[in-house]
């Protein structure tokens, strides 16, 4: 019986080498004769480590677990297609990938390796593997935007026909005894939500996913769907027969730990000279999936503070999911430590909206209306502004900026990050066409932001989630705290916090209401 070692989304293990040391020390592990090591996407990045060195703390990772087959997550190409291609170049796996095309609309990445599919001997059986990646990944990335991504299912499919031996499908790799069919077939992918449909695909035996950072086993139509989470803090160990597949969870908490690879990414880190400390935290702030999607949050209101400073903007706007998990900010907080919160290599920029668009945009932090995550994530983080949201009726019912209701004429400048002008899948209202200047690299403007003013974020009621008929009395309560925000909030106020309004930067400004 084939099994299969699964890993997903691993992006920050590597920035604390004991984690990664013993996530490789598990792999290794449970790997055999009977398993392949399996991973699909974004185990090259972001992160501070990937960040450094340009994804290629990743080929140290792949070397020390012997990964068998890999396929492209979004944040694969986080540094640019070229240093994908070198990291695929350099990587002992074969890497699969059926549906991603390079710039000139060939299969990506293939003179260095990169195929559709691929057959494995596991444990005596021929195990076909097939790699898709979210077609969104172009408007997801902007260093991908320039790749297409092609249906995945389509893809499958013909994937699926060539390891069947149809002479007109794309080719892929296999042993020598290749045969005429295999014995199972294994879709490799990082659709996150789009496992479901794959799954339904005829020929597919087991589904490896990833994208989506909550764990998951579970079958579809008689297929085992699985996601191993986050950030490496799960494996999934799955054993594949013709009765169907079970599936084994291990945590490597307290597993050996591959000391070798621990010392390379302490060696990276370290030569990065980011062991500056820049501020102080007396309470820790939490960096879970939970709390960065789950409304306002302390770590929220700081980065969107520090870009309406920067951009010395109306209101400042940071996607939930540009927020990195991991350990909680606490004591001494270092530029690698926010590097690790904001590591991307991207600008914030200032855009011009009206007032009809900015309620737009506020809207758009909804679940309701974006397309993936969780039914009841919310995306967004504010600075400068305050919302009211109606969960039952799916709509927006106040929004004020510095206390005052939006003009839908006026123009309003709002800091965001660069990203947001390429995505059509958070905040769709904000384009290129707004774009009005630039400013610091994301995590450098923290950094500048938490020397002059220190690290105090408090929960203020920027943003309100309600239900149904609790809507109209907090529209009511709402306006009413906008217009006087002068209250025990503002008095209890730290001098390092920044307010709800005026000077993000003075805590003393009026707006601050502290009642959540």
């Amino acid at each position: 019986m084939p099994r299969f070692v699964h890993y997903s989304d691993i992006e920050n293990v590597y920035d604390d080498p004991e984690r990664a040391g013993r996530l490789a020390g598990l792999i290794t592990a449970l790997d055999g004769p009977d398993a392949a090591v399996v991973g699909s996407g974004d185990d090259t990045a972001p992160g501070v480590a990937a960040t450094v060195s340009k994804g290629r703390q990743a080929v140290d990772f792949f070397r020390a677990v012997g990964t068998d087959v890999e396929t492209f997550g979004n944040h694969d190409f986080d540094f640019g297609t070229d240093a994908t291609r070198a990291i695929v170049a350099d990587s002992p796996q074969t890497w699969v990938s059926a549906n991603v095309r390079d710039e000139d609309g060939e299969p990506f990445g293939a003179a260095e390796g990169v195929v559709p599919w691929t057959v494995e001997v596991v444990d005596g059986d021929r195990v076909g593997f097939l790699g898709v990646t979210d077609p969104s990944t172009d408007s997801l990335n902007p260093a991908a935007a320039d790749m297409t991504f092609t249906d995945p299912y389509e893809a499958a499919r013909e994937a699926i026909a060539a390891m069947d031996g149809d002479a007109d499908a794309e080719a892929g790799t296999g042993p020598e005894d290749e045969g005429d069919s295999v014995d199972y077939v294994v879709a490799v992918s990082h659709l996150g939500g789009g496992d479901d449909e794959l799954a339904r695909v005829d020929g597919v035996d087991l589904v490896l996913g990833g994208h989506i950072h909550s764990e998951r086993a579970e079958e579809v139509d008689g297929v085992l769907c699985t996601r191993p989470g986050v950030n490496g803090e799960t494996v999934l160990e799955v054993t594949l027969d013709d009765d169907g597949a079970s599936v084994t969870r291990h945590s490597p908490a307290d597993a050996p730990v591959d000391e070798h690879l621990a010392d390379g990414l302490r060696e990276r880190i370290a030569a990065a000279g980011l062991d500056e400390v820049v501020g102080h935290v007396d309470e820790p702030i939490v960096r879970t999936d939970a709390t960065v999607h789950g409304g306002e949050c302390r770590l929220g209101n700081l980065v969107a503070d520090a870009y309406r400073w920067a951009a010395d903007a109306d209101v400042g706007i940071q996607n939930a999911g540009g927020l990195r998990l991991g350990d909680d900010l606490a004591g001494d907080v270092t530029l690698a430590d926010l590097l690790s919160v904001l590591p991307f290599e991207e600008p914030i920029v200032v855009v011009e909206l009206t007032g009809a668009e900015l309620r737009a945009a506020f809207a758009e932090m909804s679940a309701s209306v974006v397309d993936f995550g969780e039914e009841d994530w919310w995306h967004g983080h504010l600075s400068g502004a305050r919302v009211l949201w109606d969960d039952d009726r799916e709509e927006l019912v106040d929004a004020r900026v510095d206390g005052e209701a939006i003009d839908p004429e006026r123009l309003y400048r709002v800091a965001t990050p660069e990203y947001l002008l390429h995505s059509d899948h958070e905040f769709p209202t904000i384009e290129e066409r707004h774009r009005a200047g630039e400013h610091g690299i994301q995590h450098e403007v923290l950094g500048e932001y938490v020397r002059e003013h220190g690290i105090a974020p408090e929960i203020e009621g920027r943003i309100r989630r309600v239900s149904g008929e609790d809507a109209d009395v907090e529209d009511a309560a709402h306006a009413g705290d906008a217009a006087d925000a002068t209250g025990t909030g503002a008095d209890a106020a730290s001098a390092d916090t920044p307010s709800e309004s005026g000077d993000p930067g003075d805590a003393s400004a009026s707006g601050r209401v502290d009642d959540e």
